[in-house]
């Protein structure tokens, strides 16, 4: 178990506002397009600080902010499964929207989805002295999902 632990929220100051649906969601309106202003804290955890005594610096994520404006600002991101794929598409192809296709969407596999990129870029910056602990997703105050690697 690790000895530090940090954290670093994303969200509404960056305006992740992005629309999905879940094509499975059958008896549910969520199978309906819908959009939330996302908001992300990830944790990050170490056995032993860096020479600054940090656990992580803060100013080296800046390829997480990118990569989260990426995929969630003003995007519509899409199932790679979801049987309307196409149709989305065409709604790139003609201006429309801006299309994010997903292995899995939803406040769980964003946070997993973000937890992988994070992680390996964590891991990277550190030498492996630092990883992410975990990533939350939040859609708004009342819900959200945490993955944890």
């Amino acid at each position: 178990m690790a000895k530090f632990y940090s954290t670093k929220t994303y969200g509404h100051n960056i305006g992740l506002s992005a629309c999905f649906r879940q094509p499975n969601a059958d008896h549910s309106h969520c199978h309906l397009l819908h959009g939330y202003s996302l908001q992300f804290k990830f944790t990050f955890a170490c056995d032993h600080l860096d020479n600054k005594n940090w656990a992580v610096d803060f100013g080296g994520l800046k390829q997480i902010k990118k990569w989260l404006e990426d995929h969630f600002d003003h995007k519509t991101a899409i199932d790679k499964d979801d049987p309307h794929l196409d149709k989305f598409l065409e709604l790139q192809e003609m201006d429309l929207a801006e299309i994010v296709v997903m292995d899995g969407v939803g406040a769980e596999k964003f946070a997993e989805h973000a937890f992988n990129f994070a992680d390996k870029l964590i891991r990277e910056q550190s030498n492996n002295r630092c990883w992410v602990h975990s990533v939350e997703c939040a859609e708004h105050g009342a819900n959200s999902a945490i993955y944890e690697g």
